[in-house]
């Protein structure tokens, strides 16, 4: 049993330069602590402070950012609790840590480099009816996206423009998804309203279900310690989740095709605490290690397309008839259902298809964007938090698979309905410097400046426990 412990002497949401009470708890929080069924009373352990300033936008974007990583805290701090026998630790986050956090591909620098952010043909584009955002980062998407506007492979940022100006928006995006690119027509607010997770039952099995490994006690800096993590994610959002499950003492073992390159840079951003390997699912070889691995893995995150790894027996239900008793969370950029449910999909592309690019344009009436990647991260801290939970549940002494999924969508409809709009404190305006919130650390890449997590409890860690290694170039085994 977790024996919660006294309130904190402040439980509210507050800042450092304005110290009244704002409630008894912060209502986003309570929101996503609500959605994955943690215990109420835990809510009053929650705290804020720090700047307010450092995620300025039309929406409130401050009130989602803190409030995923504040209940990404609590179900950390809640784990730790259930398997130390002691108090939930009291959860404290800070606000500059958040922002940095939400934005640590941009203070990401390898031996003095800044990496590169969009490459030159991704971004909005006007066309004969109004605007389009394309994403063209990696290379194959690059390609299919000149390919099917007939464009030859040198085509720069000009003749791009030339083209899209003289096309439908709607027409750019069915032609591009239909041709595997992606480009997506600037929309209005869309009324739709995604869950920020969902619950799925996980059937019945033929199989016995498998002893569940026992994890004993844990240290309240790694309540997650003996963990066994198998990430397939990319780019951002997944990849956030699991760093934070390796921050927390897991043990995070990402696999990549050979056929499928990631930049170096991403990892280098992403990588933190994990380990990665290469193996290619279409071999028998590389699959019977794949198969030796998930015979013990307690969770697996998977934030490829729905259905494209189905081919290689990872559809859920295929996961669950092997192991009943896994922990499977999914991350999907459009939502589970509907019509768009199983297009490719970024977070940029998310924010022109709901309306956010709409609703943050600026007076010339080009789209705007949120000052983050906001959807990738806090659709993963919210990944994060799902898994700790069910991991608490199962310390608990509650056995049995789940099955939890996100997506970008239901971030964004959270977003946009359901946080309401708050009056910025005396300290919102006020310049926000990240660098309190930045380290540099040596890694195999060079020495990198990043980001420092900012998971925030009483015995919290303050950083990971390695930097990222090379990418792919990890022993395909479990460390304990």
């Amino acid at each position: 049993m977790i024996e919660p412990s006294a309130p904190a002497t402040d439980p509210s949401s507050t800042d450092q330069a304005d110290p009244a009470p704002l409630a008894a708890f912060d209502g986003p929080t309570a929101d996503v602590w609500t959605a994955l069924g943690g215990p109420a009373d835990l809510l009053r352990r929650v705290s804020f402070h720090g700047p307010q300033g450092g995620l300025p936008s039309g929406l409130p974007l401050r009130r989602l950012a803190r409030a995923t990583v504040a209940a990404c805290s609590l179900a950390a701090a809640e784990l730790a609790a259930r398997r130390g026998a002691g108090p939930v630790p009291a959860v404290r986050v800070d606000e500059g840590a958040v922002a940095a956090s939400f934005t640590s591909e941009r203070h990401l620098t390898i031996d003095g480099r800044s990496p590169v952010g969009f490459a030159p043909l991704s971004g909005f584009w006007r066309t004969l009816d109004g605007w389009v955002r394309t994403h063209a980062n990696y290379p194959h998407h690059r390609a299919r996206l000149l390919d099917v506007l007939g464009l030859p492979s040198d085509t720069g940022p000009e003749r791009l423009a030339e083209t899209l100006a003289g096309l439908r928006a709607e027409d750019v995006q069915e032609r591009a998804y239909a041709a595997g690119a992606l480009a997506v027509a600037v929309a209005p607010v869309s009324p739709a309203r995604h869950p920020l997770v969902e619950h799925l039952p996980v059937a019945a099995s033929s199989l016995a279900p498998a002893p569940v490994r026992p994890l004993g006690a844990a240290p309240v800096d790694r309540p997650a310690a003996g963990v066994r993590v198998l990430d397939l994610t990319r780019v951002i959002s997944g990849p956030v989740a699991t760093r934070t499950l390796a921050l927390l003492g897991a043990d995070v073992l990402r696999i990549d095709s050979p056929r499928l390159p990631e930049s170096d840079d991403a990892h280098a951003d992403t990588g933190f605490g994990k380990r990665s390997t290469r193996l290619d699912l279409a071999e028998p070889a590389d699959r019977a290690v794949f198969e030796d691995l998930l015979a013990t893995a307690d969770v697996v995150v998977n934030a490829y397309r729905p259905g494209s790894l189905d081919a290689h027996g990872l559809a859920p239900e295929a996961l669950f008839a092997r192991r009943p008793d896994l922990i499977l969370s999914q991350i999907d950029a459009w939502g589970w259902n509907g019509p768009w449910a199983g297009r490719r999909g970024f977070d940029s592309l998310v924010q022109a298809g709901v309306g956010i690019a709409a609703h943050e344009a600026g007076p010339d009436g080009r789209p705007g964007a949120l000052p983050a990647q906001a959807l990738d991260h806090g659709t993963g801290y919210l990944a994060a938090a799902g898994i700790l939970r069910a991991l608490a549940d199962r310390a608990a002494g509650r056995p049995g698979g789940r099955h939890l999924r996100h997506s970008f969508a239901g971030t964004a409809s959270w977003l946009l309905h359901g946080i309401a709009p708050e009056q910025p404190s005396a300290s919102y305006g006020r310049p926000y410097d990240p660098q309190p919130w930045l380290t540099v650390t040596d890694s195999a890449y060079g020495k990198l400046r990043h980001a420092l997590p900012p998971i925030g409890y009483e015995g919290a860690p303050r950083n990971w426990s390695r930097p990222p290694a090379r990418w792919g170039k990890d022993e395909a085994v479990w460390l304990g």
